[in-house]
């Protein structure tokens, strides 16, 4: 079997990069171990072509056109061209791409085209209050017509997206983005009596807003609070930045506490275990998500987390059972659930025990990286039928 994966968010060492690169790393290391050929394909960081052997993972990254206006043609282009180059020298059996990927991808007869569900334009539309931009709304309806088959990271985001694309009766899995519970382990020694940890892209669905709208309200309880911000930047159709936004606009509205919200900007993959390592509480009020990595890495780690009580949220934590649900809109809910965690020490340590519990059973990566395999078969050995 030979998997390529198309994304352009492929970790690469001194830039930045998303979820969607942590899963296909995560994933395509434990897939190479498992004798199974990976590819990464996906444009470059900068204006060149690079490929290098990663842990076994061969990654292409290609050249990015510089011609506005006609951008996707030529980038789709050569992406086309590498698949082909791959194909020819190592048969590939599937390429997997996110919602968007296949809308210019010319299909080769024997290979199968699979997306998976991350979340999409149509997805986020409604929880940013936008309306569906047409080329690319476009985009995605063509490129869900294109694939063979399915993966859903939730059942909220398979429900939430068929409101609007039809998956048109091809096969369909329901497979949670994985966890390497080895990599988030609880670490002992590290933790602070009153830090409260973010981690994620700064930007108005993570619900950072609000978490800092939140943090007056706990420091008049616990006045010793800490807000540790880790992620990168988001930045504003006109290239202005949104941290900059929140310092400009929220920041200034807090007074002295303001000095005690720290804004880290986005670390290394081996280093958001000790962040998490260093929280009482880890606290991720997103307005929406499709899964999500950071709620079940800080819960692996047995941590106390707050999570949205929309979309997923449900599915990933049972309320003072496995974690807190919070309403991200609300900054005096997800106030009143940090200072939960901040009262109540004992339950709180009970609560990051079963969490963890409740991950290896969920997310753990062993048994995660057996369901893709075995869904990858069942698409393949269809075409053999």
């Amino acid at each position: 079997m030979h998997v390529c994966f198309l994304t352009n968010e492929f970790p690469k060492e001194g830039f930045p990069h998303g979820g969607i690169g942590s899963f296909v790393k995560t994933l395509a290391l434990e897939l190479v171990k498992k004798g199974i050929k990976v590819s990464v394909i996906g444009m470059n960081y900068t204006f060149s072509n690079e490929t290098e052997i990663i842990e076994r993972i061969s990654v292409y990254r290609l050249k990015k056109s510089t011609v506005k206006g006609f951008l996707w043609y030529f980038n789709s282009n050569v992406i086309n061209k590498k698949i082909k180059e791959v194909h020819k020298e190592y048969p590939i059996s599937i390429v997997e791409s996110s919602e968007l990927g296949l809308a210019f991808i010319a299909k080769i007869k024997e290979i199968k085209y699979v997306i998976r569900l991350h979340g999409g334009h149509h997805f986020f539309a409604e929880s940013e209050n936008r309306g569906i931009n047409k080329w690319k709304g476009f985009q995605e309806k063509r490129s869900f017509k294109k694939s063979d088959a399915f993966i859903a990271v939730s059942l909220y985001v398979k429900n939430h997206t068929e409101k609007y694309l039809s998956y048109n009766n091809k096969p369909m899995a329901y497979i949670s983005n994985p966890i390497d519970t080895e990599v988030f382990q609880p670490i002992a020694g590290k933790e602070s009596e009153c830090k409260i940890v973010f981690a994620g892209t700064v930007c108005e669905k993570k619900g950072i807003r609000q978490l800092i709208q939140a943090f007056p309200l706990v420091k008049k309880h616990f006045p010793y609070a800490t807000l540790e911000i880790y992620g990168r930047n988001w930045f504003f159709p006109d290239k202005s930045s949104y941290i900059q936004m929140l310092k400009e606009k929220e920041l200034p509205s807090l007074g002295a506490i303001a000095k005690n919200i720290h804004f880290h900007g986005a670390i290394a993959y081996k280093d958001i275990p000790l962040a998490y390592a260093e929280a009482k509480v880890c606290v991720f009020p997103s307005h929406m998500e499709t899964q999500g990595l950071v709620a079940p890495e800080a819960m692996a780690m047995e941590k106390a987390v707050v999570f949205t009580k929309l979309g997923p949220g449900p599915e990933t934590i049972e309320n003072y059972e496995t974690g807190l649900l919070c309403d991200p809109y609300n900054p005096n809910d997800i106030a009143e659930k940090i200072i939960w965690v901040f009262s109540n020490k004992a339950k709180a340590k009970e609560i990051g025990k079963a969490a963890r519990k409740f991950v290896l059973t969920k997310y753990g990566l062993q048994y995660i990286v057996s369901q893709n395999v075995y869904f990858y078969q069942s698409i393949i050995d269809k075409t053999n039928v």
